[in-house]
């Protein structure tokens, strides 16, 4: 139950872009299209649970029991950047409209606080290294819900009749703060599965 826990909590109420914020560039920049969406989501999903795979024993059997806690987000950066290049690659290769399609995004993933925050917030949360590994993957999840349901938002927009001086970027960030409170409402619900 702590899993399921942890996963709903990750994907719903605890949602990174949409409660607590983080990811907001890709957010707004890759929800246009559904496409690009989803395979940007799929490559955070990635690096999220990769990162933490990797950082979390390096945070715990090399950087803690050798005082080095303080050099947790540099390690954490350097493990992300190498992973976003092997994802790069991997995309170059095999996917090259994705690769394409997601541009400077992909690359952005590197800096993009989301990744960095989950494996953080792993260790500030005191997590198991599985109970770590399904909170990133909850995590991604929850990325990509956030962007399928605002790419849709942001392709339905495209057709509305939206006055001169919200058109661009204020109706976008007003759409975005309207799915954020919709997910407001998830809160109650899983406390209700899980209580």
């Amino acid at each position: 139950m702590t899993y399921l826990s942890i996963l709903l909590t990750a994907i719903l109420t605890a949602n990174f872009v949409l409660s607590k914020f983080l990811g907001i560039c890709p957010f707004l920049g890759v929800s246009k299209k559904l496409n690009t969406a989803v395979g940007m989501s799929a490559a955070v999903i990635f690096v999220m649970a990769l990162s933490t795979a990797v950082c979390y024993p390096i945070n715990n059997y090399i950087l803690l029991p050798n005082g080095l806690e303080y050099l947790q987000t540099i390690v954490c950066i350097l493990v992300i950047a190498a992973l976003v290049q092997l994802v790069e690659l991997i995309l170059k290769k095999f996917m090259p409209p994705l690769y394409n399609a997601l541009g400077i995004y992909l690359p952005l993933i590197t800096t993009n606080c989301a990744v960095l925050g989950v494996v953080l917030l792993n260790f500030t949360e005191g997590y198991t290294y599985l109970e770590s590994l399904v909170n990133s993957v909850g995590a991604g999840l929850g990325f990509m819900l956030a962007m399928v349901i605002f790419s849709g938002v942001r392709s339905r927009l495209e057709s509305c009749d939206v006055p001169k001086f919200l058109q661009g970027l204020p109706i976008v960030l007003i759409a975005a703060s309207i799915v954020s409170l919709s997910f407001m409402g998830f809160t109650g619900l899983v406390e209700g599965i899980l209580g």
